[in-house]
C-alpha cells in the first residue's frame, strides 16, 4: 500500500458515494459507531418539524387519514423492502426489535407444530417439534426472548453457534421447530451464510428467523431470493432512522395467512374500528401490527429513507464501499499500530465480513474512552473488543486513515 494518507485521498476522490456525506449532520469527529446509531440525515429535522407543527398541531386527528399516518407502517415497510431484498407487501414497521423477535419466533413455532412440520418441504410430525435453536453468540436480548418463547410454546431451547447449526439439525432436525440466527455477529462483525443456513433449516422442515440488525442497509440480504421465512431488524443503525426508531417484521408472502401472532392487537384486526370482542386477523403483513404506531419516530425514519430513494443508492454500491473501507482500515491498522497490540476478530474473507471491524485489545474499555476523547468514536464490548462500524453513506477513507492513526497514537 502507498502512504496511507495519500491513498485515502485517492480513494475518496474516486468514491461514487462520496457526495452523500453532505446529506448528513457531521462534524470534525470521526464517527465509526454507525453500527449502534446512525448519523442524522440533514433534512430530517425539517420533516419532523412539519409532522409536529402541521400534521399534529394543525390537522390533529385528521392526519391519521389525510397525512397517511394509519398506513405508514406498511408504506414504510415497502420502502425498506428493496434494501433487504424483499418484494412489497411483506414488511410492516413498528415496535422494537425485541418485540418483533418474539412475534416472529412464536409464530414460527406455531406454524411448525400446526403444519405437520412441513416448514418448507421437510418431513415429520408437527407435534414432535419441541425445540428452538438459537444463536449461542447472539445479542443477549434475542436469547432472552428465545427463552421466553420456548417456555410459552412448550419447547426446549438449544443454544448453538451458527457453524454448529447444520450438525445440530442433522442430529435432531425432526425435533426442531424454529431457528433464530443473526445475519451479522454484533460483537465480531462475522457475516453468517444466510442462504446455506436457511436451506439447512428448511431441509429438516423447520422455520428460519433471521435478525438483520447489523446487515440491513450495509450489505445485500436477499430475503425473497433465499426463501427466508421470517426476519426482523432495527432501523437506527445503517438505516439512520434515529434513536429508538421502530423496528420491522418480514413475513414471507405465502406464510402470511398462517402467521399467528402471540401479540394480537387492534391494529392487526381485520376490522380495527369494529371494536369487536373476538379477534380476527387482517390479511397480509398487517398481521404483524399490534397497537398504535409511534408516529413521530416512524415518520422520522420515513424521512431518513429519502437518502436511498432520492439519490438512487444501490445496496450493491454500499456493499462494495463497505468492503473497501474495512479492507483499508485493516491495512492502515497494520501499517500504524505496533505488532501485537491489537488482533482483528473480524474475518478477513469478504464473504464472512459485515460492515464493522472488531479488534481485540488489552484494556479495551480505557482505550476506547481515550479514542473518543481524541475525536474517534467507536464503541467497546466487554471484555476486550473495540468495535468500529463503517456506514458507507457518510464514512470516507480519510476517516478510516485518521481512525487508525489515532488508535496507534493512543496505544503509544
Amino acid at each position: 500500500m502507498s502512504e496511507p494518507r495519500s491513498e485515502a485521498e485517492r480513494l475518496d476522490g474516486s468514491d461514487p458515494l462520496a457526495a452523500l456525506r453532505d446529506r448528513f449532520v457531521l462534524d470534525e469527529v470521526t464517527y465509526l459507531d454507525g453500527n449502534s446509531l446512525g448519523a442524522l440525515p440533514a433534512h430530517v429535522p425539517a420533516r419532523v418539524d412539519d409532522v409536529v407543527r402541521r400534521q399534529w398541531g394543525e390537522l390533529r386527528i385528521r392526519s391519521w387519514e389525510e397525512s397517511g399516518w394509519w398506513t405508514a407502517p406498511e408504506r414504510i415497510g415497502d420502502r425498506i423492502a428493496p434494501l433487504v431484498g424483499a418484494a412489497a407487501g411483506q414488511i410492516v414497521v413498528g415496535d422494537s426489535t425485541s418485540v418483533n423477535v418474539f412475534k416472529a419466533l412464536v409464530a414460527a413455532v406455531r406454524m411448525a407444530q400446526d403444519d405437520g412440520g412441513d416448514g418448507d418441504g421437510g418431513d415429520g410430525g408437527g407435534a414432535g417439534r419441541d425445540e428452538i435453536l438459537v444463536d449461542a453468540t447472539t445479542f443477549p436480548t434475542d436469547g432472552y426472548i428465545a427463552e421466553s418463547a420456548a417456555r410459552m410454546t412448550g419447547c426446549t431451547l438449544r443454544p448453538v453457534t451458527p457453524a454448529e447449526v447444520p450438525s445440530a439439525l442433522a442430529a435432531r432436525g425432526d425435533r426442531t421447530a424454529a431457528v433464530l440466527l443473526n445475519h451479522v455477529d454484533y460483537r465480531t462483525g462475522r457475516l453468517h451464510d444466510l442462504p446455506a443456513l436457511t436451506r439447512a433449516v428448511h431441509a429438516c422442515g423447520a422455520y428460519a428467523v433471521w435478525d438483520l440488525c447489523h446487515s440491513a442497509g450495509a450489505l445485500p440480504v436477499g430475503l425473497d431470493e433465499h426463501g427466508v421465512d421470517l426476519a426482523v431488524g432495527c432501523t437506527y443503525k445503517y438505516l439512520n432512522g434515529g434513536p429508538g426508531s421502530p423496528a420491522y417484521l418480514y413475513v414471507r408472502r405465502d406464510l402470511q395467512p398462517r402467521f399467528d401472532s402471540p401479540l394480537p392487537g387492534w391494529n392487526s384486526h381485520a376490522e380495527p374500528f369494529g371494536m369487536r370482542s373476538a379477534y380476527a386477523p387482517a390479511s397480509g403483513a398487517v398481521r404483524g401490527r399490534v397497537g398504535t404506531p409511534d408516529i413521530l419516530s416512524l415518520l422520522a425514519l420515513d424521512a431518513a429513507l429519502d437518502v436511498w430513494d432520492e439519490d438512487g443508492v444501490s445496496v450493491a454500491a454500499v456493499r462494495a464501499k463497505s468492503l473497501a473501507l474495512t479492507d483499508f482500515f485493516l491495512r492502515c491498522v497494520g501499517a500504524y499500530v505496533p505488532a501485537g497490540r491489537v488482533e482483528s476478530v473480524t474475518p478477513a474473507a469478504h464473504a464472512e465480513r459485515g460492515s464493522q471491524v472488531a479488534l481485540r485489545c488489552d484494556d479495551a474499555g480505557e482505550v476506547m474512552k481515550r479514542l473518543i476523547e481524541g475525536g474517534v468514536v467507536g464503541d467497546f464490548r466487554a471484555p476486550d473488543v473495540l468495535r468500529f462500524g463503517f456506514t458507507p453513506l457518510y464514512v470516507g477513507f480519510a476517516d478510516v486513515e485518521r481512525a487508525a492513526r489515532v488508535l496507534a497514537r493512543t496505544l503509544g
